[in-house]
């Protein structure tokens, strides 16, 4: 099971990621938020890496604004690996050579234009090393 959780700027992104996760058949637990308002993304990311260092969750989904506050909070949590990645050759490397435990993720609401497909397929290469498929 794939944990994720975001702050309000990352809402509306991770509610397409959800959708797209389940549709390739991954279970997805959602730490929250649950709708756009105003949260800080430190409170979003404690859930997250609670449940992947209880293994509760194999791995982990962070977003916010800019994907790097939310990932400097979850590497306060010893043991988790946050590394924020913004393509492909990076989600892939955070886990091959850095054994990312969790990826962290920016949005910029101009880009919600393409969420279904460069930005969601990041993540899923991301994942595809942790689930097969």
């Amino acid at each position: 099971m794939i944990a994720i959780g975001s702050d309000h700027g990352g809402f509306e992104l991770k509610g397409h990621i959800i959708e797209h996760l389940k549709e390739k058949g991954i279970e997805v637990k959602d730490f929250g938020t649950y709708s756009e308002a105003s949260v800080d993304y430190p409170d979003c990311a404690k859930p997250v890496c609670k449940a992947v260092l209880d293994g509760e969750c194999e791995c982990g989904i962070l977003i916010c604004g800019t994907g790097i506050g939310i990932s400097m909070a979850a590497n306060k949590f010893k043991g988790i690996r946050a590394a924020l990645c913004g393509d492909v050759f990076s989600a892939k490397m955070s886990k091959e050579h850095n054994n990312a435990n969790i990826i962290s993720y920016y949005i910029y609401k101009e880009a919600l234009l393409c969420l279904k497909g460069k930005r969601v397929y990041i993540i899923y290469r991301y994942l595809s090393l942790y689930v097969s498929q």
